[in-house]
């Protein structure tokens, strides 16, 4: 049983990455403050139930995606789930040299992410479905595990598991609009042989990396 009279102490180091998944989830500034209020408020009530010792990053974070599905997504009557077109794996990091950055040890996501500014990273996470959103969120972002991640949203770890996996792949997808839309990539042409010439690596990038 946690003392309440820490609670100050101990749970508001959290509030700034708390009012950023907050962010992230409403896409609003006024309902992702009123949602961290809420959280904390919550929070400080339920304090003496939470137990020393534990996560409390992720008991807090429970609470915070709990209030926000519970409160302000019912008030937007989104739909509870959505789905996202099948994309087949690394749809993005196979147009962007990603063999040679495998045989350096760069992952998919690092070498991805070298190309596209975080206002594009994070317009792409935002146009997310909720459901992946938050997993993409959790995992890549906040760096919970998926045990973690499957007790924050109260769904089975095979859930979670699957969800992160459509979540990274329509992540990599969107920013691969971007490529295109920025002319890093040649936009694929309708002949039927867009694919193979979209292989190709962004302008610039063979230069550097033999750098």
């Amino acid at each position: 049983m946690a003392d309440p009279s820490r609670f100050v102490e101990q749970a508001m180091p959290f509030m700034d990455s708390l009012y950023s998944a907050a962010l992230r989830m409403t896409r609003n500034r006024a309902d992702a403050e009123d949602l961290v209020q809420e959280t904390y408020l919550k929070a400080y009530r339920a304090f003496d139930s939470f137990t020393e010792g534990t996560n409390l990053k992720a008991w807090l974070y429970r609470i915070l995606t709990n209030t926000f599905i519970n409160t302000y997504r019912s008030r937007k009557r989104r739909p509870e789930e959505q789905e996202l077109d099948d994309v087949e794996d690394f749809y993005l990091y196979r147009r962007l040299g990603g063999i040679e950055a495998a045989q350096i040890g760069r992952s998919a996501e690092d070498e991805l992410f070298d190309w596209f500014t975080d206002t594009e990273v994070k317009d792409a996470l935002e146009s997310l479905p909720e459901q992946f959103r938050m997993a993409v969120l959790l995992a890549d972002v906040e760096g919970f595990s998926y045990k973690e991640i499957a007790e924050i949203l109260d769904v089975p770890i095979g859930t979670v598991m699957s969800r992160l996996h459509r979540g990274r792949r329509g992540l990599q997808k969107r920013l691969y609009e971007f490529a295109v839309d920025r002319g890093l990539l040649d936009r694929p042409s309708s002949d039927g042989n867009g694919d193979k010439e979209s292989t190709q690596t962004p302008t610039g990038v063979e230069g550097s990396r033999g750098a």
